[in-house]
Order: structure tokens, then C-alpha cells, then sequence
């Protein structure tokens, strides 16, 4: 698999440089759809912002807009729904976008980041290391350590992984961000303090974090949009009923961006705990705090607010409670 994605990367030209602004050549067609416009978003943390748009005519749509190239955008017909991911950067660049089913079935011609990107989706059991090393000026390789394995390597990992990726690289938001990150994380190992924090329950009142330590606290991060946590909580639910009397609690953050379906969540679930959220999606302040990359995720802490665990899922949570708190009567 290394030769197999060294040859494409060689093959395809994939060196880059320092981004820089420039305008953009990119057109296309769009299928499927009666959409009136296309959308033209900025990736950040995670999230798009749509920067600019244009009408289609006859099918066709084109920008010129000035951006920083190379990076990844996202183009959409729809911004309420996720877009097409697409790393532009300079040279003409055509589109064939078709909104079904997440625009899978979309083309990008005349972006070697773009087919870098794809080959990477479509690669199972890739090792991160390994393609930094066969792409080390891409911002390809950036973007993915920094979205896809972040949350899954430790602070050194991280620290690696970026010492692969080339000069030219370094200055990009992703490595300043990972950066910040692996700071973060390292003040948050087991046996260290959790940083204090006040945010908002869904009546509106202030709740401060250390007001409500006692016994052990699940810090517990999750989203009524995010389909894993869901699924995760009943195993909450039955932690929390099975050990909440021996000194279990919980304080759910959500990463939620409506009030309404954060509230309808927490019913639907049966999420009887303490809830807090500032309902700012990934912007969650709490969740850099706690340099949370991916939910669920959740931090276990004692009365003193010491981490003595992180990520406890599925039958790991309920060991440990036992572990720490004995069978429940």
C-alpha cells in the first residue's frame, strides 16, 4: 500500500507550497437538483462557513473568487447540510456536482490534492505515519492528522507526525492548531487537575464545574446530532442508575447548536444528570478546554476534580466504577 500511495502522490505532482491568496478557476456543472445556487464555504474546526455564492445558469455555475490555495472548501447547494469536501488550489478546476447521497458520486477534475484526498478515503488500514512520509508537502497530509487522527494518537504522537510533515507546512492553521492541542492535552493526563469552567443549563442558570464536584464526575461530551453518542448513552443511563447512589455523577456537555434539539436529546434519552452547553457546535469553549477532537469523549474526575480516567466507553465505564466504587447494592 506505501508504493501504491507514493506512486499517486508522484504521479499526480502532489508537491505543495505555502498557501497563498489567488483566484480561483473552478467551474462545473450541477445534476440532480433545482437548486438556484451554488455555495462556496471555508472549512473550519471541523465546520463551514459559506463565503460566497453564485447563481446556476443552465446547469453551469463558475467562481472566481480570490481564497488561500491550496486548502480544503466545501461546495453545496444546500448550506443546512453537509458539502462536497474539496481541496481547490491553483489551475483550472472542474466540478460535476451531484448532491445525492452527500455528493458521493460528485467528480473533481484538475486538483492533485483533491485525488490524493479521495485515494486516502478509499485506503483501509493506512497508517498516518506512513503517508505523512510519502506526502510530506501536502496539505492533504496536514488536514487528516489534524481531522481524522488527532483524537486517536496521544500528545507525542501528534508531536511526530508533525515533525514529518515539511517546512512549508508548519505555519498552516492546522499545525498551529495541533500545536495547541498537544499543549492542552498535556495538561490534562490522568492524575492532573481538570481545568474549571461555567456555562449555561437548559433553564438559562449559570452552573460552575467545581460547585458540583462530589464522589466521581463523568465530564461527558456529547451532541443530539452525534449518531455514536447516542448510542453510547443508554450504557450511561445504566452506569449512572447503578452507581449514582455510591457517589457516580455526570455532567453532560453538549456540542449542540439548537436549543431545542439539545433539550429534546436529553428527554429522549433519559439523560437524568446535570447539563450544560453554550450551543456553539465545535466552538464549544469547554471542549477546547478540553481539547475534545471527536465525541463521545469524556473525562473521569474525583471530588478534588483529579483526572483518574478518560474515554471510558461500553463495559470499560462500568469496570472501573466497580473498580473504584465497589458493586453497587
Amino acid at each position: 500500500m506505501k508504493n501504491i500511495l507514493l506512486g499517486f502522490a508522484l504521479f499526480f505532482g502532489v508537491i505543495q507550497i505555502q498557501a497563498q491568496e489567488s483566484n480561483l478557476q473552478l467551474q462545473g456543472t450541477v445534476a440532480d437538483t433545482v437548486a438556484q445556487y451554488v455555495y462556496l464555504q471555508k472549512f473550519h474546526n471541523k465546520m463551514f462557513t459559506t463565503i460566497d455564492s453564485v447563481k446556476v445558469k443552465d446547469g453551469n455555475f463558475s467562481f472566481k473568487t480570490k481564497v488561500k490555495i491550496p486548502e480544503l472548501y466545501g461546495l453545496s447547494v444546500n448550506t443546512e447540510s453537509s458539502p462536497l469536501y474539496i481541496f481547490l488550489e491553483k489551475g483550472p478546476i472542474t466540478v460535476k456536482l451531484n448532491p445525492k447521497k452527500y455528493y458521493s458520486s460528485s467528480i473533481v477534475e484538475g486538483s492533485a490534492s483533491q485525488n490524493l484526498f479521495d485515494t486516502y478515503r478509499k485506503t483501509k488500514d493506512l497508517e498516518i505515519s506512513k503517508f505523512i512520509t510519502e506526502n510530506p508537502k501536502s496539505i492533504v497530509s496536514a488536514y487528516v492528522l489534524y481531522r481524522n487522527w488527532s483524537y486517536r494518537l496521544s500528545p507525542e504522537q501528534i508531536t511526530q507526525n508533525i515533525a514529518l510533515l515539511d517546512k512549508s507546512l508548519q505555519n498552516t492553521t492546522y499545525v498551529k492548531e495541533l500545536k495547541e492541542l498537544v499543549t492542552v492535552l498535556n495538561g490534562l493526563a490522568v492524575g492532573k487537575k481538570a481545568p474549571d469552567f461555567t456555562s449555561t443549563d437548559p433553564e438559562g442558570k449559570p452552573v460552575r464545574f467545581y460547585e458540583n464536584l462530589k464522589g466521581y464526575t463523568l465530564v461527558d461530551f456529547w451532541a443530539s446530532w452525534c449518531g455514536p453518542c447516542r448510542k453510547e448513552n443508554p450504557n450511561i443511563v445504566a452506569a449512572y442508575k447503578e452507581f449514582h447512589d455510591k457517589g457516580f455523577n455526570i455532567i453532560g456537555i453538549s456540542l449542540d447548536k439548537k436549543k431545542e434539539n439539545w433539550i429534546k436529546g436529553i428527554q429522549n434519552d433519559n439523560l437524568t444528570w446535570l447539563h450544560v452547553s453554550d450551543l456553539l457546535f465545535w466552538n464549544s469553549a469547554i471542549a477546547k478546554l478540553y481539547g475534545v477532537r471527536a465525541i463521545p469523549g469524556n473525562y473521569l474526575v474525583d471530588s478534588k476534580g483529579i483526572i483518574v480516567a478518560k474515554n471510558l466507553h461500553g463495559e470499560e465505564l462500568q469496570t472501573t466504577l466497580k473498580s473504584l466504587l465497589g458493586q453497587a447494592n
